[in-house]
């Protein structure tokens, strides 16, 4: 583990933590995982998408992975399975659905 890596972990110690929530490094949220508590994860299909990237512009956790202006899929590292990207997705495509989390779990141990 990086020596910058472990810094932040000792920093998610609620005894430890800046004064008002201060943040001193920027891009620290890369440092965060906070895909394992979500309830939903979202499905991208890779057929339906029309690359609009709505999704992408409006994840709030920067979760949609984007190259070459098109959609590569999801990181589920950082996905709070907050539905939006499903939403905000065109009704005729609907390229993402949401699904309960540990449903996906038993079919990827299947």
């Amino acid at each position: 583990m990086a020596e910058k890596e472990k810094d932040y972990e000792e920093l998610l110690d609620w005894k430890k933590q800046t004064f008002a929530g201060i943040i001193f490094d920027a891009g620290n949220s890369k440092f965060y995982h906070t895909g394992s508590w979500r309830t939903f994860r979202p499905v991208w299909d890779a057929d339906k998408c029309i690359h609009c990237l709505r999704c992408f512009y409006l994840c709030p956790d920067s979760a949609i992975i984007v190259k070459d202006a098109k959609v590569q899929g999801i990181d589920l590292t950082y996905c709070k399975g907050c539905g939006v990207c499903a939403h905000e997705c065109p009704k005729k495509v609907q390229a993402i659905e949401m699904i309960l989390d540990t449903a996906a779990e038993e079919t990827v141990k299947k």
